[in-house]
Protein backbone atom coordinates (compact mmCIF):
# COMPACT_ATOMS: atom_id res chain seq x y z
CA UNK A 1 0.00 0.00 0.00
CA UNK A 2 1.61 3.21 -1.33
CA UNK A 3 1.11 6.39 0.99
CA UNK A 4 1.07 8.42 -1.45
CA UNK A 5 -1.40 10.66 -3.00
CA UNK A 6 -1.52 13.19 -5.91
CA UNK A 7 -4.23 15.36 -6.59
CA UNK A 8 -6.18 15.23 -9.89
CA UNK A 9 -8.40 16.83 -12.33
CA UNK A 10 -11.89 17.58 -11.61
CA UNK A 11 -13.84 16.71 -8.26
CA UNK A 12 -16.71 15.28 -7.26
CA UNK A 13 -17.47 12.84 -9.95
CA UNK A 14 -13.92 11.66 -10.13
CA UNK A 15 -14.52 8.63 -7.34
CA UNK A 16 -16.02 5.79 -9.43
CA UNK A 17 -20.24 5.87 -9.59
CA UNK A 18 -20.73 9.16 -8.90
CA UNK A 19 -22.65 11.44 -10.81
CA UNK A 20 -23.76 15.16 -10.63
CA UNK A 21 -25.26 18.03 -11.87
CA UNK A 22 -26.13 21.93 -11.40
CA UNK A 23 -29.53 23.11 -12.96
CA UNK A 24 -31.27 26.96 -12.61
CA UNK A 25 -34.75 26.54 -11.49
CA UNK A 26 -34.85 30.76 -10.15
CA UNK A 27 -34.12 29.64 -6.21
CA UNK A 28 -31.93 33.04 -6.54
CA UNK A 29 -35.01 35.08 -7.04
CA UNK A 30 -35.21 39.13 -5.53
CA UNK A 31 -35.24 39.24 -1.79
CA UNK A 32 -33.11 35.59 -1.40
CA UNK A 33 -29.67 36.80 -0.54
CA UNK A 34 -27.25 39.93 -2.04
CA UNK A 35 -25.05 37.22 -3.14
CA UNK A 36 -27.39 35.40 -5.12
CA UNK A 37 -27.02 38.14 -7.08
CA UNK A 38 -30.69 38.39 -8.67
CA UNK A 39 -29.66 36.70 -12.06
CA UNK A 40 -30.26 33.67 -14.24
CA UNK A 41 -27.83 31.06 -12.37
CA UNK A 42 -26.91 27.71 -11.27
CA UNK A 43 -29.07 27.07 -8.04
CA UNK A 44 -29.39 23.24 -7.39
CA UNK A 45 -27.16 20.54 -7.61
CA UNK A 46 -27.87 16.60 -7.08
CA UNK A 47 -25.02 14.15 -6.18
CA UNK A 48 -25.54 10.63 -6.68
CA UNK A 49 -24.16 7.39 -6.38
CA UNK A 50 -24.59 4.30 -8.24
CA UNK A 51 -25.33 1.98 -5.25
CA UNK A 52 -26.12 3.30 -1.52
CA UNK A 53 -23.19 3.74 1.38
CA UNK A 54 -21.92 4.60 3.84
CA UNK A 55 -21.79 8.36 4.74
CA UNK A 56 -20.15 10.46 7.98
CA UNK A 57 -21.13 13.95 8.28
CA UNK A 58 -20.60 16.91 10.37
CA UNK A 59 -23.35 20.07 11.15
CA UNK A 60 -23.58 23.35 12.43
CA UNK A 61 -23.71 23.42 15.99
CA UNK A 62 -25.68 26.72 16.05
CA UNK A 63 -28.79 26.13 18.58
CA UNK A 64 -30.83 28.18 15.61
CA UNK A 65 -30.36 25.27 12.96
CA UNK A 66 -31.69 25.44 9.69
CA UNK A 67 -34.36 22.52 8.47
CA UNK A 68 -32.20 20.62 6.39
CA UNK A 69 -29.55 20.47 9.20
CA UNK A 70 -32.29 18.62 11.02
CA UNK A 71 -33.19 16.12 8.46
CA UNK A 72 -29.42 15.69 7.81
CA UNK A 73 -28.72 15.06 11.24
CA UNK A 74 -31.63 12.16 11.08
CA UNK A 75 -30.06 11.01 8.46
CA UNK A 76 -26.67 10.21 9.89
CA UNK A 77 -27.97 8.88 12.75
CA UNK A 78 -28.21 5.51 9.91
CA UNK A 79 -24.64 6.14 8.36
CA UNK A 80 -26.01 5.29 4.68
CA UNK A 81 -26.80 7.25 2.03
CA UNK A 82 -26.78 7.39 -1.60
CA UNK A 83 -27.78 11.07 -2.59
CA UNK A 84 -27.70 14.16 -1.58
CA UNK A 85 -29.58 17.78 -3.31
CA UNK A 86 -28.55 21.32 -2.21
CA UNK A 87 -29.94 24.59 -3.24
CA UNK A 88 -28.50 27.84 -3.10
CA UNK A 89 -30.04 31.43 -2.81
CA UNK A 90 -32.33 30.25 0.13
CA UNK A 91 -31.16 29.25 3.52
CA UNK A 92 -34.27 27.25 4.65
CA UNK A 93 -33.75 28.50 7.92
CA UNK A 94 -36.21 30.10 10.53
CA UNK A 95 -38.76 28.71 8.44
CA UNK A 96 -40.95 26.69 10.86
CA UNK A 97 -42.60 23.48 10.49
CA UNK A 98 -43.38 24.18 6.50
CA UNK A 99 -39.32 24.98 6.43
CA UNK A 100 -38.83 21.13 8.17
CA UNK A 101 -41.61 19.97 5.23
CA UNK A 102 -39.80 21.65 2.86
CA UNK A 103 -36.69 20.26 3.46
CA UNK A 104 -38.27 16.52 3.63
CA UNK A 105 -40.45 17.06 0.11
CA UNK A 106 -36.86 17.55 -1.48
CA UNK A 107 -35.69 14.46 -0.41
CA UNK A 108 -38.70 12.93 -1.23
CA UNK A 109 -38.73 14.52 -4.47
CA UNK A 110 -34.92 13.43 -5.15
CA UNK A 111 -35.55 9.68 -3.80
CA UNK A 112 -38.40 9.55 -6.34
CA UNK A 113 -37.13 10.65 -9.30
CA UNK A 114 -34.01 8.53 -8.57
CA UNK A 115 -36.37 5.40 -7.76
CA UNK A 116 -34.25 5.23 -4.65
CA UNK A 117 -35.36 5.68 -0.49
CA UNK A 118 -35.51 9.37 0.25
CA UNK A 119 -34.30 8.59 3.77
CA UNK A 120 -31.00 8.04 1.48
CA UNK A 121 -31.15 11.43 0.40
CA UNK A 122 -29.11 14.18 2.20
CA UNK A 123 -30.38 17.86 1.78
CA UNK A 124 -28.27 21.24 2.05
CA UNK A 125 -29.12 24.67 1.84
CA UNK A 126 -27.36 28.28 1.53
CA UNK A 127 -28.64 31.66 1.08
CA UNK A 128 -30.69 34.31 3.07
CA UNK A 129 -32.41 32.97 6.36
CA UNK A 130 -36.36 33.49 7.50
CA UNK A 131 -37.87 33.24 3.56
CA UNK A 132 -39.81 29.86 3.06
CA UNK A 133 -38.45 28.35 -0.19
CA UNK A 134 -40.36 28.44 -3.50
CA UNK A 135 -40.55 24.87 -3.53
CA UNK A 136 -42.19 24.67 -7.36
CA UNK A 137 -39.24 25.77 -8.48
CA UNK A 138 -37.30 23.90 -6.34
CA UNK A 139 -39.40 20.57 -7.67
CA UNK A 140 -38.64 21.45 -10.97
CA UNK A 141 -35.13 21.60 -10.81
CA UNK A 142 -34.79 18.42 -8.68
CA UNK A 143 -36.55 16.47 -11.46
CA UNK A 144 -34.47 18.20 -14.02
CA UNK A 145 -31.10 18.04 -12.35
CA UNK A 146 -31.76 13.94 -12.42
CA UNK A 147 -32.84 14.13 -15.85
CA UNK A 148 -29.41 15.51 -16.43
CA UNK A 149 -26.96 13.31 -13.99
CA UNK A 150 -23.67 12.84 -15.46
CA UNK A 151 -19.96 12.45 -14.34
CA UNK A 152 -16.64 14.63 -16.09
CA UNK A 153 -14.86 17.91 -14.86
CA UNK A 154 -17.15 19.73 -16.84
CA UNK A 155 -20.49 18.64 -15.04
CA UNK A 156 -18.13 18.73 -11.57
CA UNK A 157 -17.73 22.57 -12.43
CA UNK A 158 -21.42 23.07 -12.44
CA UNK A 159 -22.73 21.48 -9.13
CA UNK A 160 -19.44 23.66 -7.70
CA UNK A 161 -21.17 26.62 -9.16
CA UNK A 162 -24.67 25.40 -8.21
CA UNK A 163 -23.81 25.88 -4.54
CA UNK A 164 -22.38 29.30 -4.47
CA UNK A 165 -24.00 32.31 -3.02
CA UNK A 166 -21.52 35.25 -2.72
CA UNK A 167 -18.58 33.22 -3.52
CA UNK A 168 -16.60 34.71 -6.60
CA UNK A 169 -15.23 31.11 -8.26
CA UNK A 170 -16.08 27.61 -7.69
CA UNK A 171 -14.06 25.46 -5.10
CA UNK A 172 -13.57 21.84 -5.95
CA UNK A 173 -10.04 19.71 -5.54
CA UNK A 174 -9.39 15.80 -5.88
CA UNK A 175 -6.96 13.50 -5.30
CA UNK A 176 -6.11 9.95 -6.53
CA UNK A 177 -4.61 7.05 -4.10
CA UNK A 178 -2.75 4.12 -5.06
CA UNK A 179 -3.91 0.90 -3.92
CA UNK A 180 -2.99 -2.95 -4.34
CA UNK A 181 -5.84 -3.40 -6.21
CA UNK A 182 -5.98 -0.04 -8.38
CA UNK A 183 -6.81 2.91 -7.08
CA UNK A 184 -8.85 5.04 -4.67
CA UNK A 185 -9.99 8.62 -5.30
CA UNK A 186 -11.71 11.30 -2.90
CA UNK A 187 -13.25 14.26 -4.96
CA UNK A 188 -14.86 16.89 -3.27
CA UNK A 189 -16.67 21.08 -3.77
CA UNK A 190 -17.56 23.75 -1.21
CA UNK A 191 -18.99 26.98 -0.90
CA UNK A 192 -18.11 29.71 1.57
CA UNK A 193 -17.40 33.57 1.45
CA UNK A 194 -19.19 35.07 4.20
CA UNK A 195 -20.47 34.21 7.77
CA UNK A 196 -18.02 31.79 8.41
CA UNK A 197 -16.68 31.03 11.70
CA UNK A 198 -18.02 27.17 11.61
CA UNK A 199 -17.26 24.65 14.57
CA UNK A 200 -19.41 21.16 13.11
CA UNK A 201 -19.91 18.12 15.03
CA UNK A 202 -21.72 14.65 14.26
CA UNK A 203 -24.21 15.57 16.42
CA UNK A 204 -24.87 19.02 16.39
CA UNK A 205 -23.97 19.53 19.30
CA UNK A 206 -21.26 21.91 21.33
CA UNK A 207 -18.77 19.99 22.52
CA UNK A 208 -16.45 21.82 25.41
CA UNK A 209 -14.31 23.05 22.32
CA UNK A 210 -16.92 24.44 20.69
CA UNK A 211 -16.55 27.92 19.45
CA UNK A 212 -19.33 30.19 19.58
CA UNK A 213 -19.04 31.50 16.62
CA UNK A 214 -22.45 32.99 3.95
CA UNK A 215 -22.71 29.44 5.14
CA UNK A 216 -20.02 27.27 4.37
CA UNK A 217 -21.05 23.95 2.92
CA UNK A 218 -19.02 20.94 1.46
CA UNK A 219 -19.46 17.85 0.00
CA UNK A 220 -17.44 15.23 -0.68
CA UNK A 221 -17.36 11.74 -2.53
CA UNK A 222 -15.28 8.48 -2.52
CA UNK A 223 -15.12 4.98 -3.77
CA UNK A 224 -13.38 3.90 -1.13
CA UNK A 225 -14.63 0.68 0.66
CA UNK A 226 -14.47 1.75 4.52
CA UNK A 227 -16.27 1.01 7.47
CA UNK A 228 -18.61 3.99 8.45
CA UNK A 229 -17.31 4.24 12.24
CA UNK A 230 -13.69 5.06 10.15
CA UNK A 231 -15.05 7.57 7.62
CA UNK A 232 -16.95 9.36 10.26
CA UNK A 233 -13.71 9.24 12.59
CA UNK A 234 -11.59 9.99 9.18
CA UNK A 235 -14.02 13.41 8.59
CA UNK A 236 -14.30 14.42 12.27
CA UNK A 237 -10.44 14.65 12.50
CA UNK A 238 -10.43 16.26 8.50
CA UNK A 239 -12.54 18.65 9.54
CA UNK A 240 -10.91 20.01 12.58
CA UNK A 241 -7.67 20.95 11.30
CA UNK A 242 -9.96 22.32 7.99
CA UNK A 243 -13.24 23.59 7.77
CA UNK A 244 -12.83 23.75 11.54
CA UNK A 245 -10.11 26.32 11.72
CA UNK A 246 -11.13 28.73 9.31
CA UNK A 247 -12.66 32.02 10.02
CA UNK A 248 -13.67 34.68 7.93
CA UNK A 249 -15.74 37.14 10.17
CA UNK A 250 -16.44 35.25 13.37
CA UNK A 251 -20.47 34.65 12.54
CA UNK A 252 -21.27 30.61 12.40
CA UNK A 253 -24.25 30.01 10.27
CA UNK A 254 -27.18 27.80 10.80
CA UNK A 255 -26.50 26.04 7.55
CA UNK A 256 -22.72 24.78 8.32
CA UNK A 257 -22.68 21.11 6.50
CA UNK A 258 -19.96 18.54 5.39
CA UNK A 259 -21.23 15.36 4.18
CA UNK A 260 -18.68 12.49 2.67
CA UNK A 261 -19.92 9.86 0.65
CA UNK A 262 -18.84 6.45 0.41
CA UNK A 263 -19.16 3.44 -2.61
CA UNK A 264 -17.26 1.24 -2.26
CA UNK A 265 -16.44 0.86 -5.92
CA UNK A 266 -12.80 0.94 -6.04
CA UNK A 267 -12.83 -2.58 -5.53
CA UNK A 268 -10.27 -2.58 -2.62
CA UNK A 269 -10.36 -4.56 0.41
CA UNK A 270 -12.89 -2.79 3.20
CA UNK A 271 -10.36 -0.53 5.62
CA UNK A 272 -11.77 -1.47 9.00
CA UNK A 273 -8.54 -0.24 10.77
CA UNK A 274 -7.54 3.24 11.86
CA UNK A 275 -3.52 1.04 12.02
CA UNK A 276 -3.74 -0.02 8.48
CA UNK A 277 -1.49 1.46 6.02
CA UNK A 278 -4.59 1.67 3.80
CA UNK A 279 -6.37 3.93 6.39
CA UNK A 280 -3.43 6.35 7.14
CA UNK A 281 -3.32 6.98 3.22
CA UNK A 282 -7.09 7.43 3.18
CA UNK A 283 -7.07 10.05 6.11
CA UNK A 284 -3.84 12.23 4.57
CA UNK A 285 -5.42 12.25 1.60
CA UNK A 286 -8.68 13.61 3.29
CA UNK A 287 -7.22 16.04 4.90
CA UNK A 288 -5.55 17.81 1.96
CA UNK A 289 -9.08 17.90 0.23
CA UNK A 290 -10.39 19.52 3.21
CA UNK A 291 -7.61 21.78 3.98
CA UNK A 292 -7.68 23.21 0.35
CA UNK A 293 -11.18 23.49 -0.09
CA UNK A 294 -10.96 25.49 3.36
CA UNK A 295 -8.21 27.54 2.08
CA UNK A 296 -10.43 28.71 -1.07
CA UNK A 297 -13.04 29.29 1.52
CA UNK A 298 -10.76 32.23 3.29
CA UNK A 299 -9.07 33.63 0.28
CA UNK A 300 -12.25 33.74 -1.29
CA UNK A 301 -13.45 36.05 1.42
CA UNK A 302 -16.15 38.95 1.16
CA UNK A 303 -14.33 41.71 0.37
CA UNK A 304 -10.82 40.19 1.88
CA UNK A 305 -7.45 41.00 0.21
CA UNK A 306 -5.28 39.26 2.60
CA UNK A 307 -4.77 35.46 3.91
CA UNK A 308 -3.41 34.77 6.98
CA UNK A 309 -2.12 31.76 8.86
CA UNK A 310 -2.26 32.03 12.56
CA UNK A 311 -0.11 29.33 14.34
CA UNK A 312 -0.30 29.39 18.04
CA UNK A 313 2.30 27.16 20.28
CA UNK A 314 3.61 27.31 23.86
CA UNK A 315 -0.58 27.17 25.40
CA UNK A 316 -1.53 25.13 28.07
CA UNK A 317 -3.46 22.96 26.30
CA UNK A 318 -4.63 22.63 22.41
CA UNK A 319 -8.03 23.69 23.35
CA UNK A 320 -6.46 26.91 25.36
CA UNK A 321 -4.44 27.65 21.62
CA UNK A 322 -7.27 27.27 19.38
CA UNK A 323 -9.27 29.72 21.94
CA UNK A 324 -6.01 32.21 21.51
CA UNK A 325 -6.13 31.82 17.71
CA UNK A 326 -9.76 32.55 17.58
CA UNK A 327 -10.04 35.73 19.56
CA UNK A 328 -7.09 37.07 17.41
CA UNK A 329 -8.41 35.75 14.16
CA UNK A 330 -11.87 37.42 15.13
CA UNK A 331 -10.72 40.64 16.35
CA UNK A 332 -12.01 43.20 14.28
CA UNK A 333 -9.54 45.60 15.86
CA UNK A 334 -6.76 43.17 14.46
CA UNK A 335 -7.91 42.32 11.45
CA UNK A 336 -8.81 46.30 10.00
CA UNK A 337 -5.12 46.71 11.62
CA UNK A 338 -4.08 43.79 8.96
CA UNK A 339 -5.98 46.06 6.05
CA UNK A 340 -3.89 49.25 6.66
CA UNK A 341 -0.91 47.31 6.93
CA UNK A 342 -0.77 47.69 10.53
CA UNK A 343 0.87 45.23 12.06
CA UNK A 344 -0.63 46.47 15.61
CA UNK A 345 0.80 43.95 17.78
CA UNK A 346 -0.97 45.86 21.14
CA UNK A 347 -4.49 44.73 19.21
CA UNK A 348 -2.69 41.51 18.96
CA UNK A 349 -1.98 41.20 22.82
CA UNK A 350 -5.54 42.40 23.81
CA UNK A 351 -7.08 39.13 21.95
CA UNK A 352 -5.01 37.52 23.77
CA UNK A 353 -6.26 38.57 26.88
CA UNK A 354 -10.05 38.03 26.42
CA UNK A 355 -9.70 34.63 25.35
CA UNK A 356 -10.21 32.10 27.33
CA UNK A 357 -6.81 30.73 27.14
CA UNK A 358 -4.33 31.44 29.82
CA UNK A 359 -2.00 34.24 29.52
CA UNK A 360 0.91 35.56 30.71
CA UNK A 361 2.11 38.67 29.68
CA UNK A 362 5.76 38.44 30.06
CA UNK A 363 5.94 35.66 28.55
CA UNK A 364 4.47 36.26 25.27
CA UNK A 365 6.50 36.28 21.78
CA UNK A 366 4.59 37.72 18.59
CA UNK A 367 6.45 37.36 15.26
CA UNK A 368 5.35 37.72 11.22
CA UNK A 369 7.10 35.98 8.95
CA UNK A 370 6.14 34.96 4.72
CA UNK A 371 4.55 31.64 4.05
CA UNK A 372 6.59 28.60 4.98
CA UNK A 373 9.38 30.86 5.92
CA UNK A 374 12.04 30.04 8.73
CA UNK A 375 12.51 33.89 8.59
CA UNK A 376 10.46 35.78 11.58
CA UNK A 377 10.64 39.13 12.34
CA UNK A 378 9.62 39.54 15.82
CA UNK A 379 7.30 42.46 17.31
CA UNK A 380 7.39 41.28 21.03
CA UNK A 381 9.69 38.92 23.21
CA UNK A 382 8.54 37.77 26.69
CA UNK A 383 6.30 40.81 26.15
CA UNK A 384 8.17 43.41 25.17
CA UNK A 385 8.48 45.24 22.15
CA UNK A 386 11.69 43.86 20.14
CA UNK A 387 14.35 46.54 18.14
CA UNK A 388 12.59 45.27 14.68
CA UNK A 389 11.68 48.15 12.94
CA UNK A 390 8.08 49.17 12.37
CA UNK A 391 9.36 49.34 8.49
CA UNK A 392 10.39 45.75 8.37
CA UNK A 393 6.88 44.88 10.46
CA UNK A 394 5.30 46.92 7.97
CA UNK A 395 6.71 44.72 4.86
CA UNK A 396 5.53 41.58 6.70
CA UNK A 397 1.75 42.60 6.99
CA UNK A 398 2.01 44.13 3.32
CA UNK A 399 1.72 40.75 1.94
CA UNK A 400 -1.12 39.34 0.38
CA UNK A 401 -0.04 36.06 2.63
CA UNK A 402 1.36 35.80 5.74
CA UNK A 403 2.22 34.36 9.27
CA UNK A 404 1.77 34.50 12.57
CA UNK A 405 3.42 33.08 15.07
CA UNK A 406 1.93 32.97 18.36
CA UNK A 407 4.58 31.43 21.65
CA UNK A 408 2.71 31.93 24.54
CA UNK A 409 5.45 30.18 26.52
CA UNK A 410 3.08 28.02 28.78
CA UNK A 411 3.12 24.63 27.51
CA UNK A 412 2.86 22.23 24.99
CA UNK A 413 -0.14 22.75 23.36
CA UNK A 414 -0.76 24.33 19.73
CA UNK A 415 -3.06 25.39 17.19
CA UNK A 416 -3.52 26.83 13.27
CA UNK A 417 -6.00 28.86 12.10
CA UNK A 418 -6.49 30.27 8.98
CA UNK A 419 -8.46 33.91 8.09
CA UNK A 420 -7.70 36.81 6.76
CA UNK A 421 -8.26 40.66 6.67
CA UNK A 422 -11.57 42.47 6.74
CA UNK A 423 -12.03 45.63 4.25
CA UNK A 424 -14.20 48.48 3.56
CA UNK A 425 -15.96 45.97 0.80
CA UNK A 426 -16.79 43.80 3.35
CA UNK A 427 -19.18 46.44 4.91
CA UNK A 428 -20.51 47.00 1.59
CA UNK A 429 -21.07 44.12 0.92
CA UNK A 430 -23.28 43.24 4.07
CA UNK A 431 -25.15 46.41 5.20
CA UNK A 432 -27.47 46.44 2.92
CA UNK A 433 -29.91 48.47 1.64
CA UNK A 434 -33.61 48.37 3.21
CA UNK A 435 -35.13 50.64 0.19
CA UNK A 436 -33.32 47.94 -1.91
CA UNK A 437 -34.67 44.33 -1.04
CA UNK A 438 -32.27 43.60 -3.85
CA UNK A 439 -29.35 44.48 -1.99
CA UNK A 440 -29.81 42.47 1.11
CA UNK A 441 -27.52 40.00 2.35
CA UNK A 442 -28.20 36.21 3.69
Amino acid sequence: MASLFQPISGSITVPKGFRTSGVYCDVKRLGTGKGSNKKVDLDLAVIASEVAGPVAGLVTTNQVCAAPVKWCLERLKTGRGQAIVVNSGNANACTGERGLRDAQTMARQTGRALKIDPHLVYVASTGRIGIALPMPNVNRGIREAVSCLRSGSRIDRLAAQAIMTSDTHPKEYAVEIPVREGRIRIGGIAKGAGMIDPWMTPTGKRSSESGLHATMLAFLTTDAAMDQALLQRALNRAVLHSFNAVTVDGDMSTNDTVLLMANGLAGNRVIRSDRSPAFRAFQAALDRVCLELAHMMVKDAEGASKFVTLKVSGARSDAEARSAATAVANSLLVKTSWCGGDPNWGRILDALGYSSAQIVEEKVDLAYSAPDSEKKAYSLRGGKPTRVSFDRLCAEVARDAFELHIDLNLGKGKAEVYTCDLTEEYVDFNKGDISNPAALGG
